[in-house]
């Protein structure tokens, strides 16, 4: 390849501006779902992000020639809704000097706190010299535009450690993942953890089988409209009752559905025939990855939030061989269940040398809290020992 001053960098509002075939060259073998241009341009087509949301797109790419050989997924932010990054406090802290925090930049995948690739190359090309290009560019776009901060969520473990050396903060947090062993059924799963963790299980499991409650699990390739849209409905319940609104709408789940059917697998919950609550699960066979992402219901039942959401996918992952299922962002409740900490990252850049300082130490603080939190749930382990059967 040719020395990098034949780079040309661009931003686009709208990831239309490039074709599928170009931005999905970028991606390696597992990169899995979230990062295609099938999700991210559904994002924008169905209103999810841009327009009034908060979410301006911003996407940085990196031509040579008219050849796209690198990428960031960006976008401006007015709030810190939907980033599962806390930074409220730092805005507050912002605000009180006087000065403003938003908007900040943000590479990250809207509404989705999964680890992957954040700084996209393309194969032919010299990864750490898209890097560098690409990092250049996002601390110009956050001078130029006076923005208070750049912000990078969940990077790859390399990824992260590049950004470090780059001079970023790094920030940790924590997520419950299950793993499976080699099971061949729920039970052998089960007879690897305590007893008190094993009979819980089944407690829970029973009393949701004593409402008649059977479920259907359906392929994405395999679902149709009426699906989503039920989906939709408990999807969207979840939210109201908590007194909020969802990210995502409906026109959202069908075009995905349209787009990567093969990623997709819904789970319904029915009694006497009647569907009462979903859940949804991302899925990448390549990496061997089941992402839960969303559940709900229309009628309250004890424990059924549990079965739907995490043993049925269990026992999917188990029936189809998948080695890891992540949970979803936070939940300590996740490891009676059979889940175990897992620690990611995020990367900062803040602009103010002052606030950055602050925020240095900080961030020192909290991954010192986080690291003896971690230590202290391995205490409570749900397993028995942390043997991998043959």
């Amino acid at each position: 390849m040719t020395s990098s001053d034949t780079f040309h960098l661009e931003i686009l509002d709208s990831l239309s501006d490039v074709s599928a075939s170009d931005w999905n060259t970028l991606l390696t073998c597992d990169a899995g779902p979230f990062l295609t241009y099938e999700f991210l341009s559904s994002l924008e087509e169905t209103g999810c992000v841009g327009g009034n949301t908060g979410w301006q797109v911003a996407h940085l790419v990196l031509r040579q020639g008219k050849q796209l050989v690198g990428a960031m997924p960006l976008y401006l932010k007015k709030h810190s809704y939907g980033e599962f990054v806390f930074d409220w406090s730092w805005a507050q802290a912002y605000e009180q000097q006087g000065m403003n925090y938003y908007p900040k930049i943000l590479c990250a995948i809207p509404f989705t706190p999964v680890q992957g690739s954040r700084i996209l190359s393309a194969p032919q090309c010299n990864a750490l010299e898209i890097q560098k290009a690409l990092l250049s560019g996002l601390k110009s776009l956050m001078i130029d535009n006076d923005l208070s901060s750049a912000h990078i969520l969940f990077p790859i473990t390399d990824e992260a450690e590049f950004l470090r050396e780059q001079g970023l903060l790094l920030r940790d947090s924590v997520q419950f993942h299950w793993h499976n062993q080699n099971f061949q059924s729920f039970e052998q799963f089960l007879s690897i953890l305590t007893m008190k963790r094993r009979k819980n299980i089944r407690r829970e499991r029973e009393q949701v089988a004593r409402e008649a409650i059977s479920f259907r699990h359906v392929p994405g390739e395999d679902s149709k409209d009426q699906d989503w849209e039920f989906f939709f409905d408990c999807y969207q319940n979840t939210y109201l009752e908590h007194q909020s609104s969802p990210y995502l709408n409906d026109s959202f789940f069908k075009l995905l559905a349209k787009r990567i059917p093969n990623n997709l697998h819904l789970i319904i919950a029915e009694r006497n025939g009647i569907s009462i609550a979903a859940s949804l699960l991302l899925v990448d066979k390549q990496s061997s990855k089941v992402y839960g992402r969303y559940w709900g219901a229309l009628e309250h039942v004890p424990c059924l939030h549990f079965e739907t959401a995490y043993y049925q996918a269990i026992e999917y992952c188990i029936k189809e061989g998948i080695q890891t299922f992540e949970g979803g962002a936070q939940g300590e409740h996740k490891m009676a269940r059979g889940f175990l900490p897992t620690t990611i990252r995020s990367a900062h850049l803040i602009k103010d040398p002052r606030f950055s300082k602050a925020i240095a130490h900080f961030l020192e603080r909290e991954h010192q809290g986080i690291g003896a939190y971690v230590d202290e749930l391995a205490e409570h382990s749900p397993l028995k020992s942390t043997k991998v059967l043959p």
